[in-house]
């Protein structure tokens, strides 16, 4: 008989091991995985083969693609670290909807477990165990529909988790899309500086000229000396600021910027104004900013966590149900057990601290919400402002160039006559590459603040052909990053 109740309870221990999970190491070396990420580039196979995906064309020869403002994002979203951390915040809150679904497992005790007929009143008979024992399993049934609460918090959680993923995707979008407009302008610039170097270098050298027959005054020859100085000066600084850029959209993609080498960068997204909206920061695009944002859509899954949080501790001021079948061998006797119970009685509180902490929780992502909200509006407003300046810049910036494209183009007639000399036309053409260089200060500055109002908007103003679902792409990054 002892035999067969200790087979008995060990059958029982065993019935479960099956189902265990079993711990699986996961070492990570620094110096590897420095290895890999310095050896990302854009030729990356898998790379390729995600972007032709998404773009909605899948071959065997993925071809390269065209590298412009999508693709670049797209890249940025296959390496970048931050969508990998998002997904795994998105996989961590998604096992916390199997953890909250969970039911509690029953412990399982033996009690009384002693003795010899000695200790009985009187001996038991022959061939019965001189044992008594009582295995007693507590199975707890949760009341009020907590499990179903504790899972809806769970869920909500994961939802406010996936809405951050597509939050971290638009930033990655901006922060390609500010690198690259950067790069633009650097670039814009630089054309147009080495062609003012290369009219001031004349200018200089029409000047000497005239100073060496006693034509021009030494204070001219310096006064063009001092600006071509500056203008070489100014060269070297936007040549650095087209390094800074070029290394900010390697940072922005998530590779080293020796990768960029060689790379073929479409800007043209830039060159014109997109069409926008008279009403883009009042109208439908400012409301729907207002209300279908992403990080507002998480913000929202949080207040509906906070909201279940809050159901939770309320149905957790009243006791859980403990029902305890047994079983009692007693010196040959079997006795049949069922004891009922339950997991805390309401004596000293009734859960009042947590309810009151779940309900300052959910004030606290009300306010959440209401502070983003606000933010989001001063956000819309200010690019707005920012737009609207910049753009009357540009339209004073072309008026002034016309005028002064007419001028040039009248000395350029006289020079043609003979009317004026070299320096006069010289002196014209360098007039003009300085109002260009000024107006396009004033096209980076519209160009910068669209690009605010599509951060403030979330609608992809530039290049918006094709912008990706970022919470909906786990499975196939999953797929092109991890298959041979």
């Amino acid at each position: 008989m002892r035999r067969a109740l200790v087979i008995a309870i060990a059958a029982c221990l065993s019935a479960s091991l099956p189902g265990c999970a079993s711990y699986k190491p996961a070492p990570i070396s620094p110096a590897e995985n420095a290895r890999s990420l310095e050896n990302r580039s854009l030729d990356n196979p898998r790379l390729r083969h995600f972007i032709a995906v998404e773009l909605g064309g899948e071959s065997k020869a993925d071809p390269a693609p065209s590298w412009n403002l999508s693709t670049l994002t797209l890249a940025a979203i296959y390496y970048h670290p931050d969508i990998e951390i998002a997904h795994a915040k998105l996989a961590v809150a998604q096992a916390g909807i199997v953890t909250a679904r969970q039911h509690p497992n029953p412990p399982f005790s033996l009690a009384n477990v002693f003795g010899t007929a000695a200790v009985a009143t009187a001996a038991p008979p022959a061939g019965v165990a001189a044992i008594t024992i009582g295995p007693v399993i507590d199975f707890l049934i949760e009341t009020f529909g907590k499990r179903e609460k504790r899972t809806a918090q769970a869920q909500h959680l994961a939802d406010a988790a996936r809405w951050d993923l597509a939050t971290a995707g638009w930033q990655v979008r901006g922060r390609v899309r500010t690198a690259l407009l950067d790069l633009w302008a650097a670039q814009q610039r630089l054309v147009l500086s080495r062609r003012q170097l290369a009219m001031q270098d004349e200018l200089l050298g029409l000047l000497e000229e005239r100073f060496a027959v006693g034509e021009a005054s030494s204070v001219d020859v310096m006064l063009a000396r001092v600006g071509k100085t500056q203008i070489t000066l100014a060269i070297r600084g936007l040549e650095q600021s087209e390094a800074v850029a070029r290394a900010q959209l390697a940072t922005a993609l998530g590779i080293p910027v020796r990768a960029l080498g060689g790379t073929g960068l479409s800007l043209a997204a830039f060159n014109h104004p997109p069409p926008l909206p008279a009403s883009v920061d009042t109208g439908q695009l400012r409301q729907e900013a207002l209300t279908k944002r992403t990080d507002v859509q998480a913000s929202l899954q949080q207040y509906e966590a906070a909201q279940s949080a809050l159901q939770l501790q309320t149905a957790n001021q009243f006791p859980n149900v403990i029902v305890s079948p047994g079983y009692n061998y007693d010196f040959g006797i079997n006795k049949y057990m069922l004891g009922l119970g339950v997991d805390s009685l309401p004596i000293f509180h009734q859960n009042q601290g947590p309810i009151a902490q779940a309900l300052g929780r959910r004030q606290q992502a009300a306010a959440s919400l209401d502070a983003l909200q606000a933010h989001i509006i001063g956000q819309i407003d200010q690019a707005a402002a920012a737009y609207r300046a910049a753009t009357r810049s540009v339209a004073t910036g072309d008026a002034l160039l016309a005028d002064d494209q007419r001028r040039g183009a009248m000395i350029e007639r006289q020079f043609q006559a003979g009317q004026v000399d070299r320096v006069a036309l010289v002196t014209t053409r360098l007039d003009v590459a300085a109002t260009e260089l000024a107006r396009l200060d004033a096209v980076a500055r519209q160009r910068q603040a669209i690009g605010d109002l599509e951060d403030a908007l979330q609608q992809p103003l530039f290049d918006p052909g094709h912008w990706p679902s970022v919470a909906g792409q786990t499975a196939e990054l999953e797929h092109t990053k991890g298959s041979p």
